[in-house]
């Protein structure tokens, strides 16, 4: 055993007390936490030089390796414009390999909010273009992509999903929900080939470890997926610690829909290297700046959403997962999709009766009154992104409702006050994945993006503590594992950061410009700046 004492360092324990001057690792366990004067000898001695340490934060909504096939892709969000789109197409063809693939793109940045094929081919017309929104519930393609995914005006919507259409039935160029992700997704995965997928883990491992991240909660979760992170982990390139969440797709039939929850508990049973599946994640909803997001109440625009997951075939499925003691993951944006999210997992307590279980909603930009108590009554744990309120991206949001719901957008201190745990993540990519970005805008609700636009609904800001907590031992907490990580204690892994500036001192701006100059896994140095 190596004895090893960390010193000269500010330590934010995220426990009580809150800090410590020093701490003990005994191989990959913390021994000691507390004042130097009382630590116990140690075989080696590590100068911290004052700096910050925060135990390592937990993604607890994250789709790997998307994210890393994502920062290889032409970058959108800060595109505000139609021509700055197509310049960054144009500047980027030169370089495509036979297709072009971006993400990020805004809704606003678009004349109309209505994006068509033919604005990327004036720009791009040889080669298939897939763009990605920055919410990833939908995809803008060019006519080379359409031909490529056979897209007619034959081709039928599938079930949860459209094919944006004009007057005369022909595919304009957008695909919503499960269109996007059944053709142009499908696409990108038969195209895709097993070394750059490995380039991709590759990407985002190093990506999460430079930011301070030691563990990943990945949601919509595949084969591929599986396989990449089993590669990454044979060749020692997987330190994560990663949880999984089995996306069942919504088929129209009961008993497809029952095989794939029997996959899920079948993989959750199994030994894998590199990720643990833990539960299944079922996408209730779209998105708000979409307007595919189910709302009790209209858009302002009078339009609607329906459910992807009609009540009739969500109950059986969230019941069978509860009774395999699969943890249920339920994308829920709208509040008529949060409704009946908590409708399903009430339906799986009165069919399986008491059992543990710890069930999620996934976002929760939008809830009704009332739905944080309901949560906490059931032990149902939010699971929401600060970076999701970003105000550099929030304009269009809330134009789409448009009303006095607006005023309760992404309302994190309901459901501390409730009594619901509250686990913080980025979904990355659809939002920056870096966790200290993540803090600020959780402490703030101002824009981690865009300095110079103001801070939206700072009453829902959290204190930065509570903000840390929620992004570590929180969300540890939300995949079972709050006993043993997520904290900086004696007997909790020894996983954690070392921040170069400490924005307890310095203040919240500091989070925007600060550095993990080291992090550690299991008491090894993975990441060394």
């Amino acid at each position: 055993m190596t004895r090893t004492l960390y010193t000269n360092a500010r330590v934010f324990t995220a426990d009580e007390p809150l800090w410590a001057d020093c701490a003990v690792v005994d191989d990959d366990t913390f021994a000691f936490v507390g004042s130097e004067a009382d630590a116990p000898d140690a075989d080696e001695t590590v100068d911290l030089g004052g700096r910050l340490v925060v135990p390592g934060f937990t993604d607890a909504h994250t789709h790997l390796l998307m994210t890393g096939e994502a920062l290889g892709q032409v970058g959108l969000t800060d595109a505000r414009t139609l021509e700055e789109i197509q310049g960054r197409l144009r500047a980027a063809r030169a370089e495509a390999d036979g297709v072009l693939r971006g993400r990020g793109w805004l809704f606003d940045a678009v004349p109309g909010g209505a994006p068509t094929a033919a604005m990327i081919d004036a720009v791009v017309d040889d080669i298939p273009v897939f763009l990605d929104a920055n919410d990833y519930h939908s995809c803008w393609v060019n006519s080379a992509a359409l031909a490529a995914l056979g897209i007619t005006r034959d081709t039928p919507d599938p079930i949860g999903g459209r094919i944006e259409r004009d007057a005369q039935g022909a595919a304009t160029g957008m695909l919503y929900e499960t269109a996007a992700q059944q053709y142009a997704w499908a696409h990108r995965d038969a195209t895709t080939t097993d070394a750059q997928r490995d380039a991709a883990v590759d990407r985002v491992v190093g990506a999460y470890l430079a930011a301070g991240v030691t563990g990943a909660v990945d949601m919509a979760f595949d084969r591929l997926g599986l396989e990449a992170l089993s590669r990454a982990a044979a060749r020692g390139a997987q330190p994560l610690r990663i949880s999984a969440h089995w996306f069942v797709n919504n088929t129209g039939d009961d008993e497809a829909n029952l095989a794939q929850v029997a996959e899920a508990a079948e993989l959750a049973a199994a030994e894998t290297d590199g990720v643990r599946v833990v539960g299944i994640k079922l996408v209730l909803d779209g998105t708000i700046d979409a307007c595919t997001a189910a709302m009790r109440a209209p858009y302002a625009d009078g339009s609607n959403a329906d459910t992807i997951w009609p009540r009739d075939r969500l109950l059986p499925v969230v019941a069978a997962a509860d009774a395999a003691g699969l943890q249920i993951a339920l994308h829920a944006i709208g509040d008529a999709a949060s409704s009946l999210a908590l409708d399903a997992i009430e339906h799986a307590h009165s069919v399986n009766g008491v059992r543990p279980r710890r069930h999620r909603i996934e976002h929760l930009e939008y809830a009704a009154p009332g739905t944080a108590e309901r949560m906490a009554r059931l032990g149902v744990t939010a699971s929401m992104q600060p970076v999701h309120a970003d105000p550099a991206i929030f304009a269009n949001w809330a134009e789409q409702l448009g009303d006095s719901r607006v005023d309760r957008a992404f309302a994190w201190p309901e459901y501390e006050d409730a009594g619901a745990l509250l686990a913080f993540s980025t979904d990355a990519p659809t939002a920056p994945f870096d966790a200290l970005a993540n803090m600020y805008v959780a402490a703030t609700r101002a824009s981690a993006l865009d300095s110079s636009v103001a801070a939206v609904h700072p009453q829902f800001a959290v204190p930065l503590e509570r903000a840390v907590i929620h992004g570590t031992w929180d969300a540890a907490a939300s995949v079972g594992d709050g006993e043993w990580r997520g904290r900086i204690a004696i007997g909790q892994a020894a996983d954690f950061a070392v921040v170069d500036v400490d924005p307890f001192i310095e203040g919240h701006g500091a989070l925007l410009t600060a550095r993990v100059v080291r992090t550690v896994i299991a008491g090894r140095t993975v990441h060394e700046a």
